[in-house]
């Protein structure tokens, strides 16, 4: 079967680290495959995909392959989930979005949001279906959970980007014991308010980056299931996971 060309003449190939072949959970209604690319600026402690933070010379996956198996599968797939690692460094995001929009399929980006302009632009070429960004912690505590210092003003401007715009969307928070505390999490509940998804996620400790993390006890479904009604009451749905 044939693959659609590139509309670029200078091509940047995507750096990509591999495929989830099918999910029904990382994209709200749409049976979907990941597909991930290396390279990541945050060092999240947590970071169950530690292994995809280098940018190296080159991916593990070649980008045609990817297309490749995509092209087979749309009979079967409804959508396409860019995850990381960081998407927004790679420089032919673009096209590559686009490229997977030309065979049919909707498109979900995972971000950290430090990338505001890309984010927009991909926003203004109508390249997007679905955003996914991680709020990693209050914005004045910001850097504890990233690992390196961290400017917040991207992090605010994304926000912002997707609260105007009228993509669907939503913000999710990775929730770590010794990086946050439930009152920590419960602060949260300004930033969140108003946007239409807020995720808790419980963090998993046999794969943390950090070596100490692996040995620490994650919240409890009670812990953080008394959090509910603070974040019930300000956003459209809330989602612990």
């Amino acid at each position: 079967m044939p693959l659609l060309p590139s509309t670029q003449t200078e091509r940047f190939p995507m750096i990509l680290a591999g495929c989830q072949k099918c999910t029904l959970i990382d994209f709200p209604g749409k049976v979907a495959c990941i597909v991930f690319t290396q390279g990541c600026n945050l060092r999240c402690p947590f970071c169950h995909n530690s292994k995809l933070w280098p940018h190296g010379e080159g991916g593990t996956f070649a980008e045609e392959d990817f297309f490749f198996f995509l092209a087979g599968r749309r009979e079967k797939l409804d959508g396409v989930v860019v995850s990381g690692g960081e998407p927004t460094l790679q420089p032919d995001l673009e096209d590559f979005l686009r490229r997977i929009r030309d065979l049919g399929f909707a498109t979900k980006l995972d971000t950290n949001g430090l990338c505001p302009a890309v984010l927009t632009k991909l926003l203004n070429e109508n390249l997007l279906n679905f955003v996914a960004m991680d709020l990693k912690h209050a914005l004045s505590r910001y850097a504890l959970a990233c690992g390196v210092p961290v400017p917040t003003e991207p992090i605010r401007q994304s926000l912002n980007i997707l609260r105007q715009s009228s993509i669907d969307y939503e913000l999710r928070t990775t929730a770590v014991p010794g990086i946050h505390s439930l009152e920590d999490l419960a602060a949260l509940r300004d930033l969140v308010a108003g946007v239409p998804r807020f995720t808790l996620q419980n963090f998993s400790p046999e794969s943390a980056a950090d070596p100490y993390l692996r040995k620490t006890a994650p919240f409890s479904v009670e812990q953080l299931e008394s959090l509910r009604p603070i974040f019930e009451a300000v956003v459209e749905k809330f989602t612990i996971r």
